[in-house]
């Protein structure tokens, strides 16, 4: 009896390990829930699904979280304040690139992001006709789409080979596929397009400034990432709008998670890309 009652216990415990050790496992291959709960999630999106929002019913926790794991350093490099930070930095900017929000909107202008999944009325087909490595198709419009509005053939044709999708012949994937739309976004935050750093490297402290980029004063924070993503159209510009409304967002980003933005959080003295 005492035998077999030491093979249970023997196999009980073994049970507990294997179960902790896929919980941990887990927890290493998908932080982003850790940092990210639906509650949370549903909080800072507000209005996402308002009847208002042409995207209502398309930014799902779900597809968030299961794009994340195809970016296992996303939300996970550096202390927790620097992955919270981070997190908070890149919904801000999704935020602010799909915002229905108003000055006077409920719950205030920054409560209304993923609002739009893609350009409206856009002035062009965003087709960069120089560009032989990423040709585009006739009759093909690369528009903003996406959360992060991913724009032009030379982003389309990347991301979607990077990602599994055809981006130049379909891009409509970005605004009909909610994973493939939530990967965009994050692809788009994670790859270095020289002489671009990624937006990741600048967020957790790996942006080591070229002398181009010392002289150009783009300095590391939250406003290089904005001269990364649209710097030719919004940096080297005193009090521009959008350039506030990125940092709107990210102030309350910021608080929801408990962290301080850091410095540098717009880029009017920076030279763009």
């Amino acid at each position: 009896m005492a035998s077999f009652c030491s093979l249970f216990l023997s196999l009980f415990v073994s049970v507990l390990l294997c179960l902790f050790a896929s919980q941990a496992t887990e927890a290493r291959k998908n932080p982003i829930s850790n940092l990210v709960s639906k509650e949370l999630f549903d909080a800072i999106f507000l209005h996402k699904d308002n009847t208002a929002c042409p995207a209502r019913g398309f930014y799902s926790y779900d597809s968030f979280i299961q794009a994340t794991r195809c970016f296992p350093k996303f939300g996970n490099i550096g202390s927790l304040i620097t992955r919270k930070r981070e997190v908070a930095a890149f919904l801000a900017q999704i935020s602010h690139e799909t915002t229905g929000g108003w000055p006077t909107a409920p719950d205030g202008p920054y409560a209304w992001g993923l609002c739009f999944k893609e350009e409206v009325s856009p002035q062009s087909d965003y087709c960069d006709s120089t560009n032989t490595q990423w040709p585009c198709v006739p009759g093909k419009s690369y528009k903003g789409r996406g959360p992060i509005q991913l724009s032009w053939n030379y982003n389309y044709g990347p991301a979607g080979k990077a990602l599994g999708f055809d981006g130049l012949n379909n891009p409509e994937t970005v605004s009909n596929n909610s994973l493939i739309a939530f990967k965009t976004g994050l692809w788009f935050w994670m790859t270095v397009q020289k002489p671009k750093p990624s937006c990741h490297d600048v967020m957790v402290g790996k942006y080591v400034p070229t002398k181009a980029d010392l002289a150009a004063n783009r300095t590391a924070g939250y406003g290089l990432v904005t001269n990364i993503i649209n710097g030719g159209l919004e940096c080297g510009i005193a009090g521009d709008g959008r350039v506030n409304n990125r940092i709107g967002y990210f102030q309350r980003y910021a608080e929801v998670f408990n962290v301080d933005t850091g410095t540098n959080l717009d880029c009017e003295n920076q030279k763009s890309f």
